[in-house]
């Protein structure tokens, strides 16, 4: 296959990024201090989004096995790159949704973190403080799966990460099943994309919920919550909070 040629841009903005979310060792400590509480050694992790992997590296620090989608070339290959060879780690280079077949991904070239699957999140962002800069300036058909349909090729996780830029809602919608824990990211231009992935997950089971804002891999309250109480929470965060990850946890 005729290899892709990625803007300059994209070059430049993954260099930033692996910068960003490899390099910082205090973050790294963190990060495996959270997510020792939901993954041990051996257990299965799916990341959904994964980027240029960095909850890869905190999934396989902890021991897990881990499942990774990312959609966008530039990322598939630096992760490629990154985990490749890790017998442990395999990566799907695809998308995931409500359904499967493909789907649409519009790629902020200047900023791959936030390219998206949803147009209403790029409609969302728009005129937004803290988004005014951003530019989704290319479209790509990716093949897109389903949740269960990774369930039934590898198993049931004991953890699911879910970041994909106002897509979440979509992402659980291909789910049937209970995962014992998993998280998903909320932004505040969005509200209710989250409000909808607190339904979802009641109707799956008896999910309480915990979440940390921004990248502080800090959980806020010290017992989860119900997702009446998280639905507002995040309801009455200011728009400068801007992003976040819910945790969601089965009751035994």
């Amino acid at each position: 296959m005729k290899p892709v040629a990625y803007p300059r841009g994209t070059a430049r903005s993954l260099s930033r990024s692996l910068r960003v979310y490899h390099g910082d060792h205090a973050r790294k400590v963190a990060m495996d201090s959270l997510y020792a509480r939901f993954l041990r050694a051996g257990d299965l992790a799916f990341d959904i989004g994964a980027h240029v992997g960095d909850r890869i590296s905190s999934f396989r620090r902890l021991g897990a096995r881990v499942v990774a989608l990312e959609p966008q070339p530039g990322p598939a290959r630096a992760l490629r790159l990154i985990h490749g060879r890790d017998p442990k780690v395999t990566l799907v280079e695809a998308a995931c949704g409500d359904s499967e077949g493909t789907a649409t991904l519009r790629i902020n070239s200047a900023n791959p973190t936030v390219s998206t699957l949803s147009g209403e999140f790029v409609d969302a962002a728009h005129g937004q403080d803290g988004w005014r800069e951003q530019v989704w300036d290319r479209e790509l058909t990716v093949p897109c799966t389903t949740l269960d349909a990774l369930i039934g090729e590898y198993g049931l996780p004991a953890f699911i990460k879910v970041d994909v830029e106002g897509f979440e809602a979509h992402v659980l919608a291909g789910l049937s099943q209970m995962p014992p824990a998993l998280s998903f990211e909320f932004t505040t231009i969005q509200r209710d994309v989250a409000q909808a992935c607190l339904v979802r997950l009641a109707t799956l089971g008896p999910y309480r919920f915990n979440v940390a804002l921004g990248e502080s891999q800090t959980l806020v309250f010290p017992e989860a919550v119900s997702g009446a109480a998280m639905a507002g929470y995040i309801r009455e965060l200011p728009h400068e909070a801007n992003s976040g990850d819910v945790y969601a946890l089965l009751r035994g």
